[in-house]
């Protein structure tokens, strides 16, 4: 099943083009450094790797996030194991995870949320694997399971408050607080010495990336309030219900018999704080302002509990399972991968918005650089091409050398830490402006006008579509005194 779907995934890599946070990671990966303003340097690291090992195009860059999804397949399969699942349930659990929409999508583009699946579920096995066997040798593997997992994404660090809470729950509801006081006697502090081994081999490994935060004033925090504040009440509404849908719909009695099992059975006992840290991580994101796809490696590590149950019922006859999960990836397949013509993007793109994301760069590219050509030769030579966002930086590093375009520059996220331009670039002022109608970006320019449009040419809603290329003959200020100003998260 992994080797299926890591050759579905390839096989349809080429099918639209680059997505935004894409071009954006190839663009970091030739920046090399221990962290970003968004993210920790692992997926910049892998979108460089990946450009350089199978060619810099859609299919090349998402070889590796097809082979970290069919890892994150064999995981789940040996989670169920874990769990107590027979050669049935396992392979039942390995479907489930592949016909999932949310592993598809990020299986399908290379994004931060791709190895962090994979890395979650392996903090979740060892984890299982601790609580089951009581077994100190798993300890420092959990510290470098979670270190290696900080260098992607610090999302990790909720999944373990999470499991932590859980445990302290459970702790407290199966033994009176004497109890609890006698087993945390200092006579049993030698029980520490395995938790704080795996905290030092973690904090050992992400070390240079927190450090990079500390020294840069933790930007990842910032971009965390932002995201937190575009959420919104309606976000927060509708978490769970973009999260099961996000799941697939038709996986979540699993996840439901999964919940239960791990509640009810006494065989399973010791791994009930995965059932309590569900609810609890959902809680977490919702005060954090997340998103809802964050919990899901755990709620897919929940289900994996209720495939053995599912199969025995079924009497170990695949007749009604084996149609669940066709429909399942069926219904995945349509709205998270590329199986439709570009022109019919429109209609999943309601439901997944990085559909449209992966279309009309060329074009985007193209109508820049046509803006671009009409400028006198003379002025081209010290003018500046400005980008509202990191997407069209990217596009334009990407595609702009075919038509000798110049460094695109923009203060969106790292972007920000890689300009100013130099002050000698003081004359015209080639800028993206977006489709909102606020023109924000060239209020800090002089003497600006529209010198183009840009049009997909498939009608897509996306964030580019219908944008303003607009010139201007100048900036009111040096850009080393202006550049601070230009700054977004």
């Amino acid at each position: 099943m992994a080797a299926v779907l890591a050759a579905v995934l390839v096989a349809l890599s080429g099918r639209y083009g680059f997505h935004r946070d894409e071009l954006y990671f190839l663009l970091a990966g030739h920046h090399p450094a221990w962290g970003y303003v968004d993210e920790p340097p692992l997926t910049p690291l892998l979108a460089r790797v990946g450009a350089a090992e199978f060619g810099a195009s859609p299919t090349g860059l998402r070889v590796i996030p097809a082979l970290l999804s069919a890892c994150s397949v064999v995981l789940t399969a040996v989670l169920a194991r874990e769990l107590g699942a027979g050669r049935g349930g396992q392979i039942f659990a390995a479907g489930c995870c592949a016909c999932s929409g949310y592993v598809l999508a990020i299986g399908h583009l290379l994004s931060t949320s791709t190895f962090d699946l994979t890395g979650e579920l392996g903090v979740l096995l060892v984890t299982l694997r601790l609580l089951r066997t009581r077994d100190g040798r798993w300890w420092p593997v959990l510290g470098v399971v979670i270190g290696v997992t900080l260098l992607n994404k610090q999302l990790v660090l909720s999944l373990l408050l999470a499991l932590l809470l859980a445990l302290s729950l459970g702790l407290l509801a199966a033994h009176p607080w004497r109890e609890l006081a006698r087993r945390l006697r200092p006579s049993s502090a030698g029980l520490l010495l395995g938790p704080l081994l795996a905290l030092f081999l973690a904090l050992l490994i992400c070390a240079p990336t927190l450090w990079w935060q500390a020294t840069h004033g933790w930007p990842e925090v910032k971009v965390a309030r932002v995201l937190g504040h575009v959420q919104g009440v309606s976000g927060r509404l509708l978490f769970l219900p973009l999260q099961l849908l996000q799941f697939s719909p038709l996986l979540v009695p699993v996840a439901i018999v999964g919940l239960r099992r791990l509640l009810r059975d006494d065989d399973l006992r010791w791994a009930r704080p995965l059932a309590l840290a569900y609810p609890v991580l959902c809680v977490l994101v919702l005060l954090g302002g997340g998103k809802p796809y964050y919990p899901l490696p755990l709620l897919l590590a929940v289900t994996a509990a209720g495939c053995e149950p599912v199969v025995r019922r079924a009497r170990r006859s695949w007749r009604t399972l084996t149609p669940l999960l066709l429909l399942a990836a069926a219904t995945s397949a349509l709205a998270a991968l590329p199986v439709l013509p570009v022109s019919a993007v429109a209609v999943t793109n309601a439901i997944d918005a990085d559909q449209g994301e992966q279309v009309g760069w060329p074009q985007f590219a193209r109508a820049t650089a046509a803006a671009w050509t009409a400028i006198p030769a003379a002025q081209r030579t010290h003018g500046v091409l400005l980008t509202s966002n990191y997407g069209e930086a990217g596009a334009l590093a990407r595609y702009g050398p075919a038509y000798r375009l110049p460094i695109a520059y923009s203060g969106h996220m790292s972007l920000y830490d890689w300009g100013p331009p130099p002050d000698s670039d003081d004359g015209p002022v080639l800028l993206v402006e977006q489709a909102d109608g606020q023109h924000r970006l060239e209020r800090p320019f002089t003497d600006c006008h529209t010198a183009g449009r840009i049009d997909n040419g498939h009608g897509i809603s996306n964030q580019e579509q219908h944008a303003e290329v607009v010139l201007c003959e100048g900036t009111h200020q040096r850009w080393s005194v202006l550049w601070p100003s230009l700054r977004q998260y």
